[in-house]
């Protein structure tokens, strides 16, 4: 399913969520690296693949100190960092979107300036807005100019900043999916806060739920999980090709053996959910008929006696009347004989 097609339906059950590999510029300019990118991303069963289109020029002034963790990536200047990744533009990225198509994977982009906005519109089905860009209100009215369904990150805002951005993407009727966001790189185990993704549903109801995480993976990926669990919809985590490589975004990024983790411990507890709508199943009827109980006859009860409490109990099976209607069948009288531990029909009454 196209991501889309994800906000026509507006699912709110649990199900298997949309995945988006955040490649972001983890390429560090190789278009052989962006590609074994997207294969590998497709590999490990990612709905989508997610790169970012910027220049350091309209992104970051020379005086942007670093907000990441400098002990793993050391450059401490936003500008020089962004300088160093920025080499992918308007024919690359096409470049890259063949490569998606061909590879059987939703290529995505997101942008930083009007001008990669505007190119980026002629490739992408839903634009990505990053939560730095939360309160460039003129920015996201453009992107929403567009007409297509917008992914918002929410890292480091509060709700009165979301619902500013969100009446902007209301005003062009845009359809839109707010993601849940920390704004660390990497962001603590106990600083994800899911439990901020029902504050979110509960304040913004139409919208699609998701989450953007940058927390470190684990074997069990349970914070992916648990963010699924409660109601996210489209996850997005950064990938990469090897966690092992310094700096920029590798430190706390997955790779492909997470991503299939992950896809793995969601089809597990997605077993489990099952169903949300509450009815028997058909292999439970054996225990229908068998555990449940019936009325059954406490003493020998000749013909034409008027049933009382103390003529009957209840057992198991749950062959004949229910408990459930002893009401209807106290002062009714026996039809014929009954013998003592006689499993109760309405053929025994008059």
């Amino acid at each position: 399913m196209s991501l889309a097609a994800l906000f026509d339906r507006h699912p709110t059950e649990v199900g298997q969520p949309y995945v988006i590999a955040e490649a972001g510029v983890n390429h560090e300019g190789s278009m052989d690296t962006a590609r074994r990118l997207i294969e590998e991303a497709t590999a490990a069963g990612a709905d989508a693949i997610k790169f970012q289109t910027y220049r350091a020029e309209t992104l970051a002034s020379r005086d942007s100190p670093a907000y990441w963790d400098t002990t793993k990536e050391p450059t401490s200047s936003q500008y020089e960092l962004f300088k160093r990744h920025d080499t992918f533009w308007k024919a690359e990225f096409e470049e890259l979107r063949r490569h998606c198509e061909a590879t059987g994977i939703e290529f995505m982009s997101t942008p930083f300036d009007l001008e990669s906005a505007t190119f980026l519109n002629d490739l992408m089905d839903v634009f990505k807005i990053s939560s730095s860009d939360l309160t460039n209100l003129p920015f996201i009215d453009h992107i929403a100019s567009f007409g297509k369904p917008i992914l918002l990150s929410t890292g480091a805002s509060y709700l009165w900043e979301i619902g500013e951005a969100v009446e902007v993407i209301a005003q062009r009727g845009n359809p839109f999916c707010l993601m849940h966001c920390i704004l660390n790189y990497p962001a603590a185990d106990d600083a994800a806060n899911l439990g901020m993704l029902l504050d979110i549903r509960t304040r913004f109801p139409d919208a699609l739920l998701g989450y953007s995480d940058h927390t470190l993976p684990n074997g069990d990926m349970d914070v992916l999980t648990t963010a699924a669990m409660l109601g996210a919809r489209v996850l997005e985590k950064h990938f990469t090709h090897d966690k092992s490589l310094p700096g920029n975004d590798h430190y706390h990024a997955m790779d492909q053996a997470d991503l299939r983790r992950f896809r793995e411990r969601m089809d597990r507890l997605l077993l489990l959910i099952g169903s949300s709508r509450k009815r028997p199943l058909a292999s439970e009827e054996v225990s229908r008929q068998n555990a449940r109980r019936s009325l059954i006859v406490a003493r020998d009860i000749g013909s034409g006696t008027t049933l009382t409490d103390d003529d009957l109990t209840w057992k198991r099976p749950a062959s004949g009347i229910s408990p459930r209607d002893l009401a209807r069948v106290i002062g009714r009288r026996a039809r014929v004989d009954l013998a003592r531990d006689t499993v109760l029909q309405w053929s025994h009454l008059d």
